[in-house]
């Protein structure tokens, strides 16, 4: 516990970031407290310069780097947001910024690091990929590596966002932090716990990149040997040790949180909360989603960040409508005669339901002579529309089955 980092750290790291990070905004959320049955506050890093909390650790670190280190410049590996972090904090301090990035990064962060002025080299397929040839250049350039989670002064300008929501909300009694490599959830734990370590903080991973769970078991980071989710600013195969330390001591628990969980929260902040966040700044609201009942009492749900493709957010908003039940796709069978279809799309209009799409099959064994299948998308106010519509296509003789979305 000795070698952890002190709240006075993290308070010093508080004064290099005064007029650098913003103090973001703490919004309450009526609908999710609804569901908690208590209040739920959004901390919304999402609004932070850069569109994540990226920019504290970033600039804590290398404000403290040496003229001779500064002269060599920096090098850093992300999928995007640390990448702007380390590009804006270079470009304050006046130093040459290099960052690698996998390949398919999000256009938006790419052109968003290219702004600030820091030169982008694609690299393997994932965070990690990248990282190892980050380390490389270090060695060969002289640059200094600006690691986005391993390092004590990333973590502990993380955990100014952690002073913010104590601040913020003097009566929390849960946090819940969206993870990847730790950095965030480790600062956050450090600064709650020294001040109100009766404050539960809880990290959320992806299903399908959670390596906490396995590591906290085997009690040292272990790698996961794959990684499949949305979540590009989460998925982080290996904890780092720095952060683990912390996570191991201070964090009460992980939960993790499916990609239809992910686009879902994604939608309902966009639509409830008017905050457009990208699918790993949504993943605190979705374990909200998932298990209002496991966080009772007063909730702050941090959305880490808000840079997401406008064309990916396009496909991430049909994803979560269908997942909270407002697209409908059927197969109806009906007589094959004139006037068939159109009698169904009656019924339907009846139903105060949107038709989006129509197709029709009729060579299947399973259909007689004299009728035809006709798939049709749906688009409806919700579950209880969707279950309203089946119901009455049913009194009305049809025979209905639910399609693939």
């Amino acid at each position: 516990m000795s070698d952890l980092i002190g709240l006075a750290e993290i308070e010093a790291a508080a004064v290099l970031l005064d007029g650098v990070a913003v103090n973001t905004p703490m919004q309450e959320s009526r609908w999710l407290s609804g569901l908690l049955g208590g209040p739920v506050l959004l901390k919304c890093e999402n609004l932070q310069r850069t569109g994540s909390f990226k920019i504290r650790g970033a600039y804590v670190r290398m404000s403290k780097l040496s003229e001779a280190e500064r002269s060599r410049g920096v090098v850093a590996a992300s999928a995007g947001n640390h990448a702007q972090g380390v590009a804006l904090a270079a470009q304050l301090l006046g130093i040459s910024a290099t960052v690698f990035m996998p390949e398919g990064a999000p256009i938006p962060k790419v052109k968003a690091t290219l702004g600030y002025g820091a030169d982008v080299v694609f690299a393997g397929s994932t965070v990690d990929e990248a990282l190892i040839e980050a380390g490389r250049y270090a060695e060969r350039a002289g640059a200094v590596l600006i690691h986005p989670f391993d390092h004590r002064d990333i973590v502990a300008g993380q955990g100014t966002c952690g002073l913010e929501i104590l601040a913020q909300a003097p009566g929390v009694e849960t946090v819940l932090v969206p993870t990847g490599g730790g950095g965030l959830v480790a600062g956050i734990a450090l600064a709650i716990k020294a001040v109100r370590p009766e404050v539960r903080v809880i990290g959320v991973q992806a299903e399908g990149a959670a390596a906490f769970p396995g590591s906290l078991r085997a009690g040292v980071p272990v790698a996961l040997a794959t990684m499949s989710t949305m979540a590009d600013g989460i998925a982080v195969a290996r904890p780092g040790a720095v952060p683990f330390a912390a996570i191991s001591s201070l964090v009460d628990g992980f939960v993790t949180v499916s990609e239809e969980s992910i686009s879902r929260a994604l939608v309902l902040l966009l639509e409830r909360a008017k905050l457009v966040v990208e699918p790993s700044g949504a993943a605190a609201v979705a374990a909200v989603l998932d298990d209002p009942g496991a966080f009772g009492g007063s909730a702050v749900a941090v959305l880490s960040g808000g840079n997401v493709d406008p064309l990916l957010l396009a496909k991430l908003v049909q994803h979560g409508l269908a997942s909270a039940g407002r697209y409908l796709n059927i197969a109806v069978r009906i007589p094959d005669r004139p006037g068939g279809l159109a009698t169904l799309l009656g019924q339907l209009a009846e139903q105060r339901v949107n038709v989006l799409e129509v197709g029709h099959e009729r060579t299947s064994v399973s259909l007689s002579v004299d009728e035809v299948e006709v798939h049709v998308q749906l688009e409806t106010r919700g579950p209880e529309h969707a279950e309203a519509v089946l119901a009455g296509l049913r009194e009305h003789g049809y025979r209905v089955s639910l399609m693939g979305s």
